[in-house]
């Protein structure tokens, strides 16, 4: 393994380490577990020892790691290690090898948001030389793209531990501006349970896609009754909570009177349990109008209803310390909202960790064919740990 502590300059350490992590294909449904264990031994040459908390498959392992004093509380760096699929975009090169041209960095994870993770762990030698009486802890989960599933069981142990963390920046893309807010989302999937007839006596069965039908037109209506709740000064760019349907499948054939129809729908809600208590609303609708006109046409008839995502809001005060210390290091006095959501909520809500997001790069690249994030972004946020490092070493 090369030198990691001083292959050349800094740029070319967190390129180096950008290279190696766009490598692993790390897609939410194949395991993490190569690139964890790539972590492990560049740590390992420097003299750390990470945590690995390993999910019941035991194909998939997050990473927790302190450098520094550990029964001091400290400050977190938090990352993803999954990334979103790449079948169906057109790329114009190989998504699993890191590309770069006039200062762009290309390959699938750049942005979202493994440029993010590569800055911290090449930066962790100055971590080490600068003799920490803060703690700097890195907190490297899988899955969040399918859920924010990977950071539970770690935040889980984290919780447990006799020292709690002063606070943590999770680095998704925000271009380096200091989000105090999201929306939390609740997914639901409803499936319809009909009965099937040939469609010349469609009346003797049970059109699962016309009651379906009537949970979408239910959804419709609420979503239309959210949109008018808008938020007075509001920091998102849609001030008001959002709901949709977004997956629908059904039916057979057109001569066969449709027995299942699932519906998929979410909200992304203002309020820190919002997003759930407008799902949890429709759910009881269709269990209390619905299901009931199901089962008088017959017994068997009706629905199942499954939470398929859930987290929280993010709602950081900003006057609290962490977005404070989010600006110094930043070197900004402002801070936003957005609405796509992230683990921050997770860490503030389950281990009591106060939160802020902050990461290179914009949420416009994230998901799209030929992903990128700028040297000059990577660069910001290579300076905004740094800051961090000189804070921690006057402890």
């Amino acid at each position: 393994m090369p030198n990691p502590i001083f292959p050349s300059s800094r740029p070319d350490r967190i390129r180096n380490m950008l290279a190696d992590l766009v490598g692993f294909d790390t897609i939410s449904d194949r395991t993490n577990l190569p690139l964890i264990a790539h972590i492990e031994s560049y740590l390992a040459f420097l003299g750390i020892k990470g945590e690995r908390i390993v999910d019941e498959t035991g194909q998939k392992a997050s990473l927790w790691v302190t450098i520094g004093p550990e029964d001091r509380p400290g400050l977190v760096l938090s990352g993803h290690t999954d990334v979103v699929p790449v079948m169906g975009q057109d790329w114009s090169h190989d998504p699993f090898k890191l590309i770069e041209r006039d200062g762009k960095l290309y390959g699938r994870g750049t942005t979202d948001m493994k440029g993010f993770v590569a800055v911290c762990l090449a930066m962790v030698p100055e971590m080490l030389e600068a003799k920490l009486n803060t703690p700097i802890h890195l907190a490297i989960s899988y899955d969040e793209e399918v859920g924010c599933v990977g950071v539970r069981p770690m935040l889980t142990e984290v919780a447990k531990k006799k020292v709690r963390p002063l606070g943590a920046f999770i680095g998704e893309p925000t271009e380096m501006k200091v989000i105090i807010g999201h929306k939390g989302k609740h997914g639901v999937r409803a499936t319809f349970r009909g009965l099937a007839r040939h469609s010349s006596i469609a009346p003797d069965g049970v059109n699962a896609i016309e009651y379906a039908a009537e949970l979408i037109t239910e959804i419709r209506r609420r979503a239309v009754k959210l949109a008018g709740r808008v938020e007075r000064n509001s920091l998102y760019d849609v001030p008001h909570s959002t709901l949709l349907t977004s997956i629908v499948h059904g039916g057979a054939a057109l001569n066969i009177v449709p027995d299942t129809c699932t519906v998929d729908f979410e909200c992304r809600g203002i309020g820190i349990s919002e997003s759930r208590e407008v799902t949890d609303a429709i759910v009881a609708w269709a269990k209390a109008e619905l299901e009931p006109a199901m089962k008088a046409r017959h017994p068997e008839c009706g629905i199942d209803l499954e939470e398929i995502l859930d987290y929280p809001a993010l709602d950081t005060a900003a006057d609290a310390a962490i977005v404070t210390l989010a600006k110094q290091l930043a070197g900004r006095n402002d801070h936003a909202k957005v609405a796509f959501g992230t683990e921050a909520s997770l860490f503030a809500g389950m281990a009591d960790i106060p939160s802020v997001v902050i990461g290179p790069g914009s949420i416009a690249q994230a998901h799209t064919p030929d992903e990128f994030v700028e040297m000059a972004e990577l660069e910001k946020c290579a300076d905004f740990v740094k800051k961090l490092i000189a804070h921690c070493a006057k402890g």
